[in-house]
C-alpha cells in the first residue's frame, strides 16, 4: 500500500505530507474498528525487553518529532512501535523556523529539516496526553464546570510513551535549567519515561548545552526534582539525554561522563548532523539537521564509542540512519537496547517496524 502511495505523498511538499500523514494517523486512532484493523496489519511479533525498569513489547521505538504535540498517539501505536516518543516539547507555544523547513533528499535516501523546535507548547501536549486537563482548561476559560470533573489520570496509550522536552528558541543557556525543570513537573506524571534534547542542530546554542559543566549542571538540578516528582506521584521517572553525531570523541566522553555522574538512566545516540559528506543532492546546500542513508555510518561510530564508554552502566538507544531490517539489527548486536525509526518510515513506510521486529 504504501508503494502505492508514496509517489503521490511525494509530490507535495514534504511538511504538507507530513501533515497529511499526521492527520491521518490522528484520526484513525480515535476510530476503536479502524484502529483495530490497522493495528492487525502492523501487528509485530512479541519481542519483549526491560529498559530503565519499563517493559517494551519490543525494541522498535518512533524516535521525536514525528509527533511533536502528541496529537496521534494512538494511531501511531497501531503500527507495532514498542515506544512512541513525542517532541520536542517547549515550556511555551512557538512557530519555529520559517518554511521552507523540511528537504527530501531522494538520490541519497535522506532530508535535511530545520524545523526549529516548531510546538504548541506544554499546556496544549498536556491536554492531548489527559483529557481531563482539557476539561480543566475549558473551565478555567467558559466558567463552566462540567459534572462528574475526575482527577488528572495517565491514559494507556498500548506503548511505552516517551516526551522529549527542549528549551523554548528565545530562553537564554544560562536559564535553560529552568524550562527543562518546567517540563520536568508537567510530565512526570503523563510520561513514560522523559528525554532531555540538548542536540538539536536548528536551536542557535543548543548543542553548546552538551558541553560536561553545562550538562552537568542543568542533569544535576533535574535528578534532584526528579526524585520530588518519583515521590509525589509514587513512580519512577527514567530521564534519558539525547546527543548529536557531531561531537568530537572527547566531547562525547564528556558528555556521557555528565550523564552517568548526573545519574541519568540512559543516553540516545544521536540526534540529526550538519554533515554532508558523500551528499548527490543537489539539495544537500540547505542548512539544518541531515537524517537518513548518509546518517548510518556515523551513528553507528558513535554507538560504538558510546557503548564502550558506558560500560554497561546506563543502557544507550540508538537512532540516526536505521533503514532496514539490517541497520536496526546491527545496532542491538552492537549493544544498544531500543533503537528508534523516523526518517526510514518517510522511505520505506510504516511496515518497516513490522519488517525489523521480524527479523530480530
Amino acid at each position: 500500500m504504501y508503494n502505492f502511495l508514496r509517489p503521490y505523498l511525494f509530490k507535495l511538499d514534504p511538511e504538507q505530507a507530513h501533515a497529511l500523514t499526521l492527520h491521518a494517523l490522528r484520526i484513525s486512532g480515535n476510530i476503536p474498528p479502524l484502529r483495530w484493523l490497522i493495528a492487525q496489519q502492523f501487528k509485530a511479533p512479541s519481542k519483549p525487553v526491560h529498559v530503565f525498569g519499563l517493559d517494551f513489547k519490543n525494541p522498535v521505538g518512533l524516535a521525536a518529532g514525528y509527533d511533536k504535540d502528541g496529537v496521534a498517539i494512538r494511531g501511531l501505536s497501531t503500527l507495532g512501535f514498542g515506544h512512541v516518543e513525542i517532541g520536542t516539547v517547549t515550556p511555551k507555544p512557538q512557530a519555529g523556523n520559517p518554511s521552507p523547513r523540511i528537504f527530501r533528499l531522494l538520490e541519497d535516501d535522506a532530508v535535511i529539516n530545520r524545523m526549529g523546535f516548531p510546538s504548541k507548547g506544554s499546556e496544549f501536549v498536556q491536554m492531548q496526553l489527559n483529557p481531563n486537563l482539557r476539561t480543566n482548561w475549558i473551565e478555567r476559560v467558559t466558567g463552566f464546570s462540567p459534572r462528574n470533573k475526575k482527577q488528572v489520570i495517565k491514559q494507556k496509550w498500548g506503548t511505552v510513551l516517551g516526551v522529549n522536552l527542549g528549551k523554548n528558541k528565545d530562553t537564554p543557556n544560562e536559564e535553560a535549567v529552568f524550562d527543562y525543570l518546567a517540563l520536568l513537573q508537567n510530565f512526570a506524571g503523563l510520561a513514560d519515561y522523559l528525554a532531555i534534547n540538548v542536540s538539536s542542530p536548528n536551536t542557535v546554542g543548543l548543542r553548546n548545552l552538551q558541553g560536561r559543566e553545562a550538562l552537568e549542571k542543568i542533569l544535576t538540578q533535574l535528578h534532584q526534582q526528579r526524585l520530588i516528582e518519583q515521590n509525589n506521584h509514587k513512580k519512577r521517572i527514567p530521564i534519558l539525554v539525547k546527543l548529536a553525531p557531531d561531537l568530537s570523541e572527547s566531547e562525547l566522553d564528556e558528555a556521557i561522563e555528565a550523564i552517568i555522574s548526573s545519574r541519568m538512566d540512559g543516553v540516545i545516540v544521536t540526534n540529526t548532523t550538519l554533515g554532508r559528506e558523500g551528499l548527490r543532492s543537489n539539495r544537500k546546500g540547505e542548512s539544518g539537521g541531515l537524517s537518513g542513508s548518509p546518517l548510518t555510518v556515523k551513528s553507528e561510530a558513535v554507538l560504538h564509542q558510546t557503548i564502550k564508554r558506558v560500560n554497561g552502566e546506563i543502557p544507550v538507544v540508538s537512532a540516526g540512519g536505521i533503514m532496514s531490517p539490517d541497520d536496526a539489527k546491527r545496532r542491538l548486536d552492537i549493544g544498544a537496547a531500543l533503537v528508534q525509526v523516523y526518517t526510514g518510515l518517510i522511505y520505506r513506510g510504516p511496515a518497516l517496524v513490522q519488517d525489523i521486529v521480524k527479523a530480530l
